[in-house]
């Protein structure tokens, strides 16, 4: 049996969107690519050949993951969430022991961003944070050491973003 695959509501339209591109676009143009060079003669020293042969394989791995990612999904709506504690899809605001005030979102394995402070709820951070509530300390193991954080915050919003893949 496959894991589950907890994802908010855009990660699952962001994969979604992608194999159908893959699909409907792009493995349908390579596809025609590959016919037209074939039809060219001598495929051993034909680049357009070879170059859309390796491409469609790519493709085709490419769409094989996406699918078993998207059949093993579960979608989870932040916005659906009525919670004091810390769960997949929150956005959690922690205060350093500096006084600094950093800002994760929990998401999905397929939704990381670190760039947006979109953290995995499968990361050493997510999971530190997950079940606590507003006023809890929690240490972190960073590079650097380790970090004591305090929950000041947790808040249930939908995420706009764009998965990079």
């Amino acid at each position: 049996m496959e894991k589950k695959n907890y994802i908010t509501p855009q990660g699952f339209k962001t994969l979604s969107d992608e194999l159908n591109q893959l699909l409907r676009v792009e493995r349908p143009e390579i596809c025609q690519l590959v016919q037209w060079a074939a039809a060219n003669g001598d495929r051993s020293e034909n680049a357009d050949y070879q170059y859309g042969k390796r491409r469609l394989r790519e493709i085709d791995r490419r769409l094989r993951f996406l699918q078993s990612r998207l059949d093993a999904a579960v979608v989870v709506d932040p916005t659906k969430i009525k919670s004091d504690k810390v769960q997949f899809g929150a956005t959690v605001q922690a205060e350093d022991e500096n006084g600094k005030l950093k800002t994760w979102s929990i998401v999905g394995v397929d939704e990381i961003e670190t760039a947006k402070n979109y953290i995995s709820w499968q990361s050493p951070i997510g999971k530190a944070l997950l079940g606590k509530i507003v006023g809890d300390e929690v240490v972190i193991q960073t590079p650097q050491g380790q970090t004591e954080l305090t929950i000041t915050q947790i808040t249930y919003v939908a995420l706009a973003k764009e998965v990079s893949a």
